[in-house]
């Protein structure tokens, strides 16, 4: 799971708003081409690392507590400050020592992508769908706590559960989070991806449902253009879910993925702890 957001983040970021020339010419999953936003190549972004601090949430059993996502949020970005976060999000970060700081300070009206990026390791959690439906909501309102915020994450964490725990078809799982995220889902997503929250899971929606391998799902999510490294990480991320997606990721890119110390030994160390648990 981890591995899948991370490479889809940071094959992503290559074409982050990038001119349609340059996806076409280069959107080939073969490495990752130079940026147009300082990210280095390879390296993920805050879709990435606030996916980690969900997890880091969900793993210590405080998946209901919007001050624990509070507290994961700003711990991630101070001991390993990422690029990629909005710019007044961002000065917010480094000026918060604290959740709790974060909580008063913040403006949560936000109906971007945000809280729908890093929603895709609720769909761990044990329980009924009500248990991730408010794990989701709780998640999103401390950034995002506006209806096209809150559904749209909602969405994504509920896609993830009814395939990891239920092992539903993807049209059935998508089709039943949609009904309980309360939206109407586009399949047919065409052209540009704004940072929106409801425009991000319609093109994630579509490339799931339309893909039956990650190369061609990854270079689907990119062509579409614009914020296209949150489409990327959360569509690979549900898609890793599911065997109806072949995961054929070409080596240069999983090898190419940055090995720091939050890297990809990192998550694939993680990814092992969730299959040993889920395997108990």
């Amino acid at each position: 799971m981890l591995i899948e957001i991370a490479l889809g983040d940071a094959y992503g970021s290559c074409f982050e708003f990038s001119s349609a020339e340059k996806v076409a010419a280069l959107n080939h999953a073969n490495g990752y081409p130079a940026s147009d936003n300082g990210v280095p190549a390879g390296c993920y972004t805050d879709d990435t690392q606030m996916s980690l601090a969900v997890l880091e949430v969900v793993l210590a059993g405080e998946a209901g507590s919007r001050a624990a996502y509070a507290e994961a949020f700003v711990r991630c970005y101070r001991r390993d400050a990422r690029p990629g976060y909005a710019k007044g999000f961002r000065a917010l970060l480094d000026e918060c020592q604290s959740g709790a700081e974060l909580l008063a300070r913040i403006r949560n009206d936000s109906t971007r992508n945000g809280a729908a990026m890093r929603a895709v390791p609720l769909g761990l959690l044990d329980g009924d769908t009500q248990h991730v439906l408010a794990a989701a909501h709780a998640q999103a309102s401390v950034t995002h706590n506006t209806p096209e915020g809150l559904g749209s994450a909602a969405f994504v964490a509920l896609v993830s559960h009814f395939l990891l725990r239920h092992a539903l078809p993807l049209p059935d799982a998508v089709a039943r989070a949609e009904q309980l995220a309360g939206l109407s889902i586009k399949r047919d997503w065409a052209g540009w991806v704004e940072c929106d929250g409801l425009q991000t899971v319609h093109a994630v929606a579509t490339v799931l449902l339309r893909n039956r391998s990650m190369t061609a799902l990854l270079r689907d999510a990119v062509a579409f253009g614009g914020d296209v490294d949150s489409v990327a990480a959360i569509a690979l991320g549900l898609a890793s879910l599911t065997p109806a997606i072949r995961n054929d990721l070409p080596p240069l890119l999983i090898e190419g993925l940055e090995d720091g110390h939050y890297g990809r030994s990192y998550l694939a160390g993680l990814d092992e702890q969730i299959r040993a648990a889920e395997e108990r």
